[in-house]
């Protein structure tokens, strides 16, 4: 959107000087990036979450199905191997004739061994692990039976006084069947061992798996974070130097305005003073003479002197409004003469009591800070006349080398509680100020009342403005 503004030569054709252009398109917000930011994230963290899950249930798996599984099952095996072993002893000391007992006499500790034997077989095949084929526990259950048979025919010639052929058993069939057990348990053992060192492989790499992954997160955690927030912070300054750069232009569109402002209020009293003024005066003279040629007792001449005393009245106040739409006290003896000139006509016309103290050497202050600085005293005894109901105002004016500080208090009903309860006036006294580099502000007086403070640089010429 571009917006007219205008030199001090508006009037002279009436074209613009120059245009300034405003960016009327609200600055977008950085919501949309964060979300997308924020969606990144738990996409990442939900995914791990997922691979973690189910790398644990496979870690849950490996540990209880197979490692614990089988070092249970070959503690089994071990029973069974001791149990083997203990049967070859006994059955060596049988063959050997060393003890001098019967072959029967070692019946129940073969009965004993046999159930124990039995019951760790029940038990290992109920831990069989998974590596285990249908084949290798059919040959141990086959080779435990036909060792069972022919322990069974070694009692049988036990029974029969046979002991020759029970020991000629025992070197010859029945060694051979525990031998075959022994081997068969030991490859099982060994089959074990290996599935389980493998389990334990498998766990190493989950883990590394995993500890590989959770890197992978944490890398895009902080890239998704560091993107964001590069994101964002990129969007806030471009948004920051939008919002600065709109009110540089707010600020040269109030200054432009202001400046037509003032413009136009110079023209109209010098109009009013130049043209209306002579125009008045001119009438009244005319008048005047009139009155000066009739008789004394003509007439009409109380007449004529009632008009030209109407005249005179209204050439007053043409020039009253001259004056206090721009006096020319202010053009030709500068601010400080025009602040003294400007309290007294105030007290004439609203019958408010000025307290005026001055601090300092006030230097020569004249165009655009000259004015500002008048405009500003003129709203806030305005804003005291209309709001305050006092009947007294007090006026400090202070001058340093760099700087002019003027403060005006009453103590009166004071500002409205609420912010957007000030006038377009306030807005104005600030817009002011700050095209003089300076500082206004309004605050609430202690025990009652309203103080305005403004400050203004001296050093710049003519601010802003």
């Amino acid at each position: 959107m571009e917006i007219p503004v205008y030199e001090r030569g508006w009037r002279d054709g009436g074209r613009p000087a120059k245009t300034v252009t405003m960016a009327m398109m609200p600055p977008r917000t950085p919501t949309l990036i964060q979300l997308l930011g924020l969606l990144v994230t738990l996409a990442a963290v939900g995914s791990f979450s997922l691979f973690t899950l189910r790398q644990v249930e496979e870690l849950r798996r490996l540990g209880s199905d197979i490692v614990d599984r089988n070092r249970r099952d070959s503690l089994q095996l071990i029973r069974i191997q001791d149990d083997v072993a203990q049967l070859g002893l006994a059955l060596r000391d049988m063959a050997e004739g060393a003890e001098p007992y019967p072959m029967e006499a070692y019946r129940p500790q073969f009965q004993r061994l046999r159930e124990d034997l039995e019951n760790a077989l029940a038990l290992e095949a109920k831990l069989m692990p998974a590596t285990r084929t249908e084949s290798q526990q059919r040959l141990l259950e086959t080779v435990f039976a036909r060792f069972w048979s022919v322990l069974d025919e070694l009692w049988q010639l036990a029974a029969e006084g046979r002991q020759e052929a029970a020991r000629a058993l025992i070197r010859t069939r029945i060694e051979a069947e525990r031998a075959t057990l022994a081997t068969l348990i030991s490859r099982l053992l060994i089959q074990n061992n290996e599935a389980e060192a493998a389990a334990v492989e498998e766990i190493q790499a989950i883990h590394a798996k995993v500890e590989r992954n959770l890197y992978f997160l944490l890398a895009a955690v902080l890239a998704a974070i560091l993107i964001t927030g590069s994101l964002v912070i990129w969007h806030d300054r471009r948004m920051f130097a939008q919002v600065s750069q709109l009110s540089e232009q707010r600020k040269e569109l109030a200054g432009q305005v202001i400046r037509v402002q003032e413009d136009l209020f110079r023209t109209l009293a010098r109009e009013l003073h130049d043209e209306f003024g002579q125009v008045l005066t001119a009438v009244g003279m005319m008048l005047l003479r009139v009155e000066k040629r009739l008789p004394e007792n003509a007439p009409g001449r109380e007449d004529l002197r009632e008009v030209r005393e109407i005249a005179n009245q209204t050439l007053e106040r043409v020039r009253g409004m001259s004056q206090m739409l721009h006096p020319p006290v202010l053009d030709d003896y500068g601010l400080e003469r025009s602040i003294e000139w400007y309290l007294g006509q105030f007290e004439k016309q609203t019958g408010l009591k000025v307290h005026y103290e001055k601090q300092g050497i006030a230097p020569w202050i004249g165009d655009s800070v000259a004015i500002h600085m008048y405009r500003i005293l003129q709203e806030s005894l305005n804003n005291v006349v209309r709001h305050a109901r006092v009947k007294e105002a007090w006026v400090r004016v202070s001058y340093a080398p760099e700087k002019m500080e003027m403060e005006i208090e009453d103590h009166g009903a004071g500002l409205p509680e609420k912010p957007q309860e000030s006038g377009l006036g306030m807005i104005g006294m600030r817009e002011r100020a700050e095209l003089l580099g300076g500082r206004i502000e309004f605050r609430r007086r202690p025990g009652g009342g309203t103080v305005v403070h403004v400050e203004a640089p001296l050093g710049m010429k003519g601010g802003n403005g």
